[in-house]
């Protein structure tokens, strides 16, 4: 494949609704107006089976979006029975805001409470085991959805979560001490001195590739008010690990410079839930479910929807 050649979908240049026709699946895309006023972008992806085996909350990491390679993982899980939902978060993908641009996690995780909340009224959807997944940030955002309301879901996914920075793309000091000021007068400003996340994500060449073919994909430097907000975010999530009370699946790559694994080791040993558990592979990178080799990507998979297996006949 060639740099220069650019795909109308992760997959190659099948239209939309033909993919989905061919993977098996429906799927569908709306947009949501939040209790704030924010509109958000959404998808659905449904199994052909009705009622689906559950149901499954997804949220998308920083500078991420659910149209490009994010969906992968949610089309393989309505190919296995699970009806999937995700939105783009304030200021990403299609969504309204100022491109990655989040200076306030709480109303992000307010949005998505809103949005599940309403997908769940559906009376099909009533008595269905409901989980969450989230990726990166949004891990960590599934977790503080989970600590608003602690009885609302039946687990969370957890595939590298964002519970702490890691050190290796933090800036060194002064610089943080320098933003920190600085931020007070000009949040928005893109200026935080970081290399391409994706670049220390994605493992494989070729994948790196389709992954930059992301119309959506948030190539500037983070801006000073969210990476603020996002060290508020995981200091606070990782204060309260103890206080994770429901199932939970921690999956992180050891060779992870994105986000901390000894952290995902901390959460397992710290949570306070009964059913809990971790799974650290070694050598992988941050993007387990798409920048691993295609071999490795279907042992995640496979882990995850063992996972989803056992809790959802525990529940029959």
């Amino acid at each position: 494949m060639k740099e220069e050649q650019k795909w109308p979908h992760y997959w190659g240049t099948t239209p939309e609704q033909d993919y989905y026709d061919q993977q098996g699946i429906k799927s569908s895309k709306s947009y949501f107006t939040s209790p704030r006023g924010l509109r958000l972008f959404t998808r659905q992806w449904l199994p052909i089976v009705s009622p689906p085996r559950g149901l499954i909350f997804m949220v998308h990491g920083y500078g991420n979006d659910i149209s490009w390679t994010f969906q992968a993982t949610a089309i393989f899980l309505a190919q296995n029975g699970f009806a999937c939902f995700a939105l783009d978060l304030e200021s990403h993908g299609r969504s309204h805001g100022l491109r990655a641009f989040v200076p306030n996690v709480d109303l992000v995780v307010q949005d998505c409470r809103f949005f599940f909340s309403f997908v769940k009224q559906n009376p099909q959807y009533e008595t269905l085991p409901s989980f969450l997944y989230g990726e990166s940030m949004g891990g960590a955002i599934c977790l503080l959805i989970h600590f608003a309301d602690p009885e609302a879901f039946h687990g969370a996914i957890l595939v590298a979560p964002m519970c702490k920075i890691a050190d290796a793309v933090k800036p060194k000091w002064p610089i943080p001490q320098i933003l920190t000021f600085v931020a007070k007068f000009l949040p928005t400003l893109a200026v935080v001195p970081t290399g391409d996340l994706m670049v220390k994500s994605v493992k494989v060449e070729d994948k790196k590739v389709i992954a930059d073919m992301n119309p959506s994909r948030y190539r500037g430097r983070p801006r000073l008010g969210t990476v603020l907000e996002l060290l508020r975010v995981t200091d606070h999530v990782s204060r309260r690990l103890c206080d994770v009370s429901l199932p939970f699946l921690v999956l992180h790559g050891s060779a992870d410079v994105v986000t901390d694994p000894n952290v995902s080791r901390a959460l397992y040993e710290e949570a306070k839930s009964e059913d809990k558990t971790i799974k650290i592979y070694d050598g992988m990178m941050h993007s387990l479910l798409f920048g691993e080799t295609d071999e490795n990507v279907e042992i995640v998979r496979g882990d995850i929807l063992a996972w989803l297996d056992q809790r959802c006949r525990a529940r029959n």
